[in-house]
């Protein structure tokens, strides 16, 4: 089976860290868990990652970004070029993300 390369922008690793830090605030075993569950995840995405589906919205290009649930709570957006994938966004749900699509 094709292996695609993983490439997690420096925006998303930063999204990831907020993610994280807001977490252990309240407990670092669920920081440190949930960190593994979103990585694990996002390493995932080298094999097959078309097995998710596109994120419509009217304000972004059609079938630009592919949507990966993570959890409940985070949306992981990224792209396909060729062999590589491209993680540009990690999104908690719970806040609002409009900001996204603006």
């Amino acid at each position: 089976m094709a292996q695609y390369k993983v490439v997690v922008s420096d925006r998303a690793k930063t999204m990831l860290g907020t993610h994280i830090k807001f977490i252990a605030q309240v407990s670092p075993v669920a920081a440190r868990d949930t960190k593994t569950r979103l990585l694990n995840s996002i390493r995932s995405l080298s094999s097959m990652p078309d097995r998710c589906p596109f994120f419509d919205n009217e304000l972004l290009p059609r079938n630009k970004y592919h949507k990966l649930f993570v959890e409940k709570w985070y949306l992981v957006l990224y792209q396909i070029k060729d062999k590589t994938v491209y993680v540009d966004y990690i999104v908690d749900c719970r806040q609002d993300y409009n900001w996204l699509v603006r």
